[in-house]
């Protein structure tokens, strides 16, 4: 549902009862001194756009980008197996490092796919542990075809980690369709100037 009262567009909506939800802010029980940083973790399917999107905001707002995809092809590459338990540890040290520069007074961007419950959790735990503002930006494309050029035109991006097909994202779809919390969508058919601006004044509020 969207909310705040804010007039959506069609590239652009709100997910969260109220405007005043859209951070969130788990911090009563930390101990030490509350942070003003702000985590913000994106998600969507592959060859959408949001690895685009990570790299404008972590660019204007001074952020560390931290993406999931580079640490599983260097585990990969360390002779690792591609299976989910190479793809949780990718995830455990993108949380390990994204605690420490948050714990530095950093600005953090997770790019990551971020399309299972238990994945948007540990984001929302860590925001917890560090006393830090998390929003979630989801990125998706309601062209279809565009989708599928732009996972094409990825290319193989990296020397050990297979790039995904466009039959393998039906999964993961239904996994972010299914997703109820708040959060930020944005059409990623925007020019990167549009897209960064939406971001930014929903971001800004």
């Amino acid at each position: 549902m969207a909310g705040g009262g804010r007039p959506q567009g069609p590239q652009m909506t709100a997910v969260w009862p109220t405007k005043d939800d859209r951070m969130f802010d788990p911090v009563p029980k930390h101990d030490g001194p509350i942070l003003t940083i702000v985590l913000i973790a994106m998600a969507g399917l592959p060859g959408t756009g949001k690895s685009r999107l990570a790299r404008l905001l972590a660019r204007d707002l001074g952020a560390v980008m931290l993406s999931v995809d580079p640490v599983e092809d260097a585990f990969l590459r360390a002779g690792a197996v591609h299976d989910d338990v190479t793809g949780l540890g990718a995830y455990l040290a993108v949380e390990s490092v994204a605690q420490e520069n948050l714990l530095l007074g950093n600005a953090v961007i997770v790019d990551a796919v971020n399309d299972h419950p238990a994945a948007r959790q540990q984001w929302i735990d860590l925001a917890a542990r560090t006393a830090t503002r998390l929003w979630f930006v989801e990125v998706y494309l309601a062209d279809e075809r565009l989708h599928r050029e732009r996972l094409v035109a990825r290319g193989s991006r990296y020397p050990a980690l297979p790039e995904p097909g466009w039959d393998s994202l039906a999964e993961r779809a239904r996994a972010l369709a299914d997703w109820s919390g708040p959060r930020l969508r944005l059409d990623a058919s925007l020019d990167d100037a549009e897209l960064l601006a939406a971001a930014k004044d929903w971001l800004d509020g």
